[in-house]
């Protein structure tokens, strides 16, 4: 006996089969294809056309950060005029202690025209987690 997918039956197997498909792609990388997990943020700072951003504050910066980071702090009043000044064509690096502040910072940049930018999910805990280098601090 041959069975025949309703069209719910079929659209459901397209979702089941898309999302999938979404799981195995693109290693490192969530689906909205900006975050970035430590191992795929190392591969994107590696480009010397990449601009690092810490957005934590001064102080945290202080305590340590990636090598040729950036502050810019988030919680600054004028991140928004600071962020307005940025090159709209440059690439971007984003990231903060925990990945909250940097997905802000990003959707912040995005707003003022900045396309070419992706955060590190977990921020700079993942990244020490996995055995990143920071520079500075005590």
């Amino acid at each position: 006996m041959q069975r025949r997918l309703t069209r719910t039956g079929r659209l459901l197997a397209l979702l089941i089969t898309g999302t999938v498909l979404l799981a195995g792609c693109g290693a490192g990388t969530s689906t909205d294809g900006t975050t970035l997990d430590p191992a795929a943020f190392a591969n994107l700072t590696d480009s010397p056309d990449v601009v690092v951003l810490d957005v934590r504050t001064p102080e945290e910066f202080a305590d340590g950060h990636l090598p040729d980071a950036v502050n810019l702090d988030l919680q600054d009043p004028a991140f928004t005029g600071k962020v307005a000044a940025l090159d709209p064509d440059a690439e971007y690096a984003v990231y903060c202690r925990s990945g909250n502040r940097s997905a802000t910072a990003m959707a912040i940049m995005r707003d003022a025209g900045i396309d070419s930018v992706a955060h590190l999910g977990g921020g700079i805990v993942a990244w020490a987690d996995a055995g990143g280098e920071i520079v500075g601090g005590p």
